[in-house]
């Protein structure tokens, strides 16, 4: 669901952005207002991030080999990754650059009603832009916050289309004030002003953009909710007694690597151990679909070992699966 609907709000953006870029390069042509071009110039970096976005979802898709054993899942984070330098160069430091050079030569504007249409049009296409990000983004999003669901989406283009659009728009809504104090007053430093305010903001979004991204490249655990249905999963009471210790990682959005180390009876044979692991594996792909490389070491579960802290995971409040708990 994650990348038919990322996809899908990928598009929506990126057709969005083609269209507004070639309205504020117009408009900027006519009236030669600063904030136009800074948002031109933001309507062409979000186009590219959105090419890019969608390239690394395809080289993602590519198949496991040998140099690369547990596939290229990870190639969406890079690509995201990039996403946020593209953000913060092209879009964020050149319409700062913009701006303080408007402030020191301030110009008058000419046909500010170019400017206007555009930026009104401009709201429309990224309003819809947005809605789109909204709607697919809920299906993933469930009960968490908006704030939530940035910090902790595991595929990242629905979060960079979400943070995109609302800098878009936000962006817009000051070029708008920009151009009409400048128009008001006849003095052009609001059209500069304007525009430093839309590089710095881009500039924030590029920053926040970038952490996030970067605790995915580092790799992630599965949330805690995947991490309590994998451990009730594992044990079955009677094979499987109980999980020593967990660690989860996601190798991509959607593929998510387990590693567990589990109690089972010393008595049981190797047959019947490895019966046991089968079934647990099962049992996990049954709760957690995503877990698709597991990998699950036999022990027997000595409480005199978690009371002395030899394996501070088994003991009760000590390290959880996954840094979960």
């Amino acid at each position: 669901m994650s990348t038919e609907g990322g996809t899908k709000a990928l598009i929506a953006a990126l057709s969005a952005n083609l269209a507004i870029a070639v309205a504020k390069f117009t408009a900027f042509g006519f009236t030669g207002s600063s904030s136009m071009l800074a948002e031109g110039v933001h309507s062409v970096a979000d186009s590219g991030n959105q090419v890019l976005l969608l390239i690394g979802g395809k080289r993602a898709r590519r198949a496991a080999d040998e140099e690369h054993p547990f596939g290229y899942g990870r190639e969406r984070y890079v690509y995201g990754f990039l996403v946020a330098i593209v953000l913060f160069s092209v879009g964020g430091l050149f319409a700062v650059y913009e701006g303080w050079h408007k402030i020191s030569h301030p110009e008058a504007l000419d046909a500010w009603g170019w400017a206007v249409g555009v930026l009104v049009f401009a709201i429309g296409m990224e309003g819809w832009s947005f809605l789109t990000a909204v709607r697919e983004s809920e299906k993933a999003k469930g009960k968490q916050s908006w704030t939530q669901f940035i910090r902790t989406a595991k595929a990242p283009e629905l979060p960079v289309v979400l943070l995109e659009d609302t800098g878009a728009l936000i962006g817009l809504v000051l070029a708008l004030f920009g151009v009409g104090l400048t128009v008001i007053t006849g003095d052009g430093v609001w059209d500069g002003i304007g525009t430093l305010c839309i590089g710095l903001l881009l500039v924030v979004i590029a920053v926040v953009l970038a952490l996030e991204t970067k605790s995915l490249l580092l790799g992630e655990s599965a949330d805690k909710d995947s991490v309590r249905r994998i451990r009730e999963a594992l044990v079955d009471g009677e094979a499987v007694t109980r999980v020593i210790h967990m660690r989860t990682l996601h190798l991509g959005p959607e593929e998510l690597l387990v590693a567990a180390k589990i109690a089972v009876n010393a008595e049981d044979s190797a047959a019947r151990v490895a019966e046991a692991i089968d079934a647990a594996e099962s049992r996990v792909r049954a709760v957690v679909p995503i877990a698709r490389a597991i990998y699950l070491e036999p022990d027997v579960y000595s409480a005199e070992k978690a009371a002395a802290g030899d394996d501070p995971a088994a003991t009760p409040g000590g390290p959880g699966p996954g840094g979960a708990h």
